[in-house]
């Protein structure tokens, strides 16, 4: 099976940055505090569809924090480089946590032991024996991702309404062709870490049925409504 594109960069229109930018950037860059990026504590790569469209798979990158051992939120990227597009965010969860939501929230999160058991959630330019450490805790939790940016299909620009992604759940879902680019570019084997992963164990209770949408497509829909007031202004919009 293959993916009409492999992975796509969509040129972005505009002028080139200025050298009075640039200039400004370092200055602030110099005084300023980025305290949640520097958080950042490590690269994960992985593939996410749309919620309701399998065949259109993106190649992703998280880059991601931990709020503490149960919670982490991720930046991703289409390419883990300087020139990468943000095109979405992620949030884990550990078990714990993902029961505590109510059963329709529980939809929109996708799990994560195949992706880690089948070895195509990796952690580049990790040695193995160190990546496999945190696998382990990964295969136990939940995703909620959302992508605001869909460069499968080429956009320059994040056009349109922000999606739910889920994550691969079964041999045969992803496009060869997208994993072979993958393993090629980053000198890695899906199948021989897949070997070494088969000691891993997803959540203790076992995937929970409403998860992955609970076995549905899920698609985010835009719909006009009334928007409340303040009360101290009777329009919302003049």
């Amino acid at each position: 099976m293959e993916a009409v594109n492999v992975s796509t960069h969509p040129e972005v229109p505009g002028e080139a940055t200025h050298t009075g930018t640039a200039i400004l950037e370092t200055a602030t860059a110099a005084v300023q505090s980025f305290g949640p990026v520097n958080n950042i504590h490590h690269h994960l790569c992985a593939f996410h569809y749309y919620g309701d469209d399998m065949t259109r798979q993106v190649e992703t990158h998280h880059y991601c924090a931990h709020l503490n051992e149960e919670f982490r939120q991720c930046l991703l990227y289409d390419r883990p480089d300087a020139d990468g597009r943000l095109i979405g965010v992620e949030y884990m969860v550990s078990e714990a946590l993902f029961m505590t939501l109510p059963d329709e929230e529980k939809k929109l999160w996708h799990s994560h032991e195949f992706e880690v058991k089948s070895g195509v959630l990796f952690m580049p330019g990790v040695p193995g024996p160190i990546e496999r450490k945190d696998m382990e805790k990964v295969c136990k939790t939940y995703g909620k991702t959302i992508h605001f940016w869909q460069v499968d299909r080429g956009d320059e620009l994040p056009l349109g309404i922000p999606q739910i992604m889920m994550a691969i759940t079964r041999d045969g879902q992803l496009y060869d062709n997208l994993a072979q680019d993958v393993e090629k570019r980053f000198k890695v084997s899906f199948a021989k870490e897949r070997e070494k992963r088969a000691y891993m164990s997803g959540p203790e209770s076992g995937v929970h049925p409403l998860a992955n949408g609970g076995g549905k497509g899920i698609r985010t829909v835009l719909r006009e409504v009334d928007c409340k007031p303040v009360a101290s202004v009777p329009r919302v919009f003049v």
